[in-house]
């Protein structure tokens, strides 16, 4: 695919990248699980290898999610928005998909004026993240 022909909206900028906004969506139970961006190279990755790739705008580099905890996205469908910005990835997860070892990174809900954890916790970052 080509992406220069296929009429994404890399509208999103971060510093010098041209990002679409890219929402992860589990396959099966349609739980929210990520949100992250996508520049071209990397939604051509993820296109390519069924395996999610994303923009870290701290990094400023391209990530395969899974990399370094092994929690990879295996890649079933990319949906495209009204507005061409934002793609929907659903995915399978192996793993959490937070980086704080949480199966979502929606794992705190606003009640009144607090955060409260509600989410499943199904690792340890520090024995995933910090392995010599």
């Amino acid at each position: 695919m080509d992406l220069e022909e296929s009429g994404l909206n890399f509208r999103h900028k971060v510093g010098n990248q041209e990002l679409v906004i890219a929402v992860a969506q589990d396959y099966k139970t349609l739980e929210v699980l990520m949100v992250a961006f996508m520049n071209r190279e990397a939604l051509q990755r993820t296109i390519d290898t069924r395996k999610a790739h994303y923009w870290s705008t701290s990094r400023q580099k391209i990530w395969l999610k899974g990399e370094s905890s092994g929690n990879f996205q295996e890649v079933k469908e990319i949906l495209v928005d009204c507005d061409e910005d934002a793609v929907l990835i659903k995915i399978t997860q192996t793993g959490g998909a937070c980086h704080e070892g949480y199966e979502s990174c929606f794992f705190r809900e606003l009640k009144g004026n607090k955060l409260e954890i509600i989410g499943n916790k199904v690792f340890e970052p520090d024995e995933v993240y910090n392995k010599d």
